[in-house]
């Protein structure tokens, strides 16, 4: 059984950081897209950053400059570093990893509370 287990969130003042992180277990994601995406009460869920198999990553405009995206192969683990956060960055925070190859599939965490006071 493939699960992906979040943990880092929090409350923080404006300014403060915060480290995301998602452990992967039941599949190697070496050949697959890891990222972080967010969602906030009746908003569509929303790509906050990604990192390919190959190390390619991608940020949100809102967020780049920012947020670090990286991952351990080695571990199955992909991680967000969220610098100089702002209130609105506060969101439940949603790992992600999917692969459009052979196989294709996608697998998405339970969320983790990010809020962000001013």
């Amino acid at each position: 059984q493939v699960q992906l287990m979040e943990s880092g969130g929090g409350l923080v003042q404006a300014g403060g950081s915060l480290t995301l992180s998602c452990a992967g277990s039941g599949r190697v994601f070496s050949a697959a897209t890891m990222g972080w995406y967010r969602q906030a009460p009746g908003k569509q869920r929303e790509m906050v950053a990604t990192v390919s198999s190959g190390g390619i990553t991608k940020y949100a405009d809102a967020v780049d400059g920012r947020f670090s995206i990286y991952r351990d192969n080695r571990k199955n683990t992909v991680t967000m570093q969220m610098n100089n956060l702002e209130p609105e960055d506060t969101d439940v925070y949603y790992c992600n990893v999917r692969r459009a190859g052979t196989p294709t599939y996608v697998y998405w965490g339970q969320g983790t509370q990010v809020t962000v006071s001013s």
